[in-house]
C-alpha cells in the first residue's frame, strides 16, 4: 500500500472522529469555538486600533501576553517529564500518557507562538524576523534563540507521536530506532527552550529583578511542577469521559514528579526572598512592590500573595504521600499548583521588572478587557487543538480507526 493512501485515509478518519461524539464532547467544542470567536473579535479591535486598547504602555511594554507565553513555555517543555522515562528509561507505566504529554506540548507551543503574535501587534510584522527579508539577527539576538528552539520543539513533538500513532494506525509498530533519537533530543530541546526564554530575560541588565541567575533553574522547576500538574488533570478527564485506560500506577509517578518539582520550586523562591530581603538594595525595589507594595501602589499584592498561600499549600499537602495517593486530594492540590504558578510566572515575574521604571517612576498596569479576551481566545486554541489531537490518538490507540480494518 502507499504511504500516501494510508495518509489520505488517516486524515479521512480523523476528520471524521473529531466531527461526531457525544453530546458532552459537542458542547465542549462548541463552547471553545465560541470563545475562540470572541476573542477573534477583540484581536480584530486590536488589529484596528493598535496595541492602545490594551493596558501595556511604554513604561510596563510586556504585559498578560508574554506572561501567558512565559508560563506556557513551561508547559510545552514539561512533556520531557514522560518524554524520557518512556522513549529513553523504557518505563512502561508512562506509556499509555505519553502521547497526551506530547499532545499537550503541541497545543502549547501553539498558544506560545499566538501570544507572541498577538504582543508584536499583528502577524504584519513578522516579515521583520524572516532571515533574508527582514533582520533575524542570529545568533546574537536572544529572541533569535527562541524562535529557532519553540518551533524546533514543535517540530520535535509533532513528527514524533505523528510516526507512531501513523504505524498504529496500520497495526504495526514503530521502529524505536527512527523516533528513540529524536526523544532522546527532545529532552535536551525541552530543558533548551525554557532556559533560552529565561535568559531573555537575564540578559536584561537594565531589570535587575530579573537580571538572577537562579531564574533559569526556578523556570525549570515550575514548569515540571505546573506542567506535570495539568497532565495529570487533563489525564484525568480522559479516564472519566473516554475509554482509554490510564492506570493508577502512571498517575502516581507523574505525582512524584510533581511533587518533587513543586518543593525544589519552594526552595528556590525562598533563596529568591532572602537575597531580596536581608540586605535590600535600590535593586530590590521591584520585589518590594511586588510583595509589599511602593508608595501606596498595590495592584498585584492580592495576585502574588494568593499564589505563594496556594504553592505552599498543595506543596505540603503533596508531600504527605497519603494525601497525595488520595486522587480527589491530588487533583485538588494539581488544580492549584497550576493555578499559583501561572500567577507566579505571570504577574508575578513580568510586571514588576518593569516597576519601578528607569527613572523611579511606578506606572502600575492591569489587562484590559480586549486583552482578556485575546487571551481567552488563545487559551481556548490551544483547548481546542489538543481536544482534535487527544481525540484522534485516543481513537487509534483504542483500535477505533484502523486503516487495515476499514480495507478489509
Amino acid at each position: 500500500m502507499s504511504t500516501l493512501k494510508v495518509f489520505k485515509s488517516l486524515v479521512k478518519d480523523s476528520l471524521d472522529i473529531i466531527t461526531r461524539g457525544s453530546i458532552k464532547y459537542l458542547i465542549w467544542m462548541g463552547f471553545l469555538t465560541f470563545v475562540m470567536l470572541a476573542g477573534m473579535y477583540c484581536y480584530s479591535i486590536q488589529l484596528e486600533e493598535g496595541l492602545i486598547v490594551t493596558g501595556m504602555t511604554d513604561r510596563v511594554s510586556w504585559g498578560l501576553y508574554i506572561s501567558n507565553f512565559t508560563f506556557l513555555v513551561g508547559v510545552a517543555a514539561a512533556a520531557v517529564m514522560l518524554v524520557m522515562p518512556t522513549y529513553v528509561l523504557k518505563d512502561i507505566d508512562f506509556k499509555q500518557a505519553v502521547l497526551i504529554g506530547e499532545g499537550l506540548a503541541v497545543a502549547a507551543l501553539v498558544m506560545c507562538l499566538a501570544f507572541v503574535v498577538a504582543d508584536m501587534g499583528g502577524p504584519s510584522v513578522l516579515w521583520h524576523m524572516i532571515p533574508g527579508i527582514g533582520v533575524f539577527n542570529f545568533p546574537d539576538s536572544m529572541l533569535a534563540w527562541d524562535v529557532i528552539v519553540l518551533n524546533g520543539y514543535l517540530f520535535i513533538n509533532i513528527s514524533i507521536p505523528f510516526y507512531i500513532l501513523f504505524k498504529h494506525y496500520q497495526g504495526k509498530e514503530a521502529n524505536a530506532k527512527v523516533y528513540v533519537p529524536g526523544a532522546i533530543l527532545s529532552v535536551f530541546w525541552a530543558v533548551g527552550i525554557h532556559l533560552v526564554t529565561a535568559f531573555l530575560y537575564q540578559g536584561l541588565q537594565a531589570r535587575p529583578f530579573w537580571n538572577n541567575a537562579l531564574l533559569g533553574p526556578r523556570f525549570l522547576a515550575s514548569a515540571f511542577a505546573a506542567g506535570p500538574a495539568l497532565i495529570i488533570l487533563v489525564l484525568a478527564i480522559i479516564r472519566t469521559f473516554t475509554s482509554f485506560k490510564i492506570e493508577d500506577k502512571t498517575i502516581k509517578k507523574i505525582a512524584l514528579i510533581v511533587t518533587v518539582a513543586a518543593q525544589i520550586n519552594l526552595i528556590m523562591l525562598v533563596s529568591e526572598l532572602f537575597k531580596e530581603f536581608y540586605s535590600p538594595t535600590h535593586h530590590s525595589e521591584s520585589a518590594i512592590y511586588l510583595f509589599f507594595g511602593l508608595e501606596g501602589k498595590t495592584a498585584l499584592l492580592p495576585w502574588i500573595w494568593t499564589a505563594i498561600s496556594l504553592n505552599v499549600l498543595a506543596t505540603v499537602l503533596l508531600t504527605v504521600s497519603t494525601l497525595r495517593n488520595n486522587f480527589k486530594v491530588l487533583y485538588f492540590c494539581c488544580f492549584m499548583l497550576f493555578v499559583a504558578i501561572w500567577i507566579e510566572k505571570g504577574f508575578g515575574l513580568i510586571v514588576p521588572g518593569f516597576i519601578p521604571g528607569p527613572y523611579g517612576k511606578i506606572s502600575e498596569y492591569m489587562p484590559t478587557g480586549i486583552e482578556i479576551g485575546v487571551t481567552l481566545g488563545i487559551w481556548a486554541l490551544g483547548a481546542f487543538v489538543f481536544t482534535i489531537l487527544a481525540k484522534t490518538a485516543i481513537g487509534i490507540e483504542t483500535g477505533e480507526l484502523r486503516f487495515k480494518a476499514k480495507n478489509d
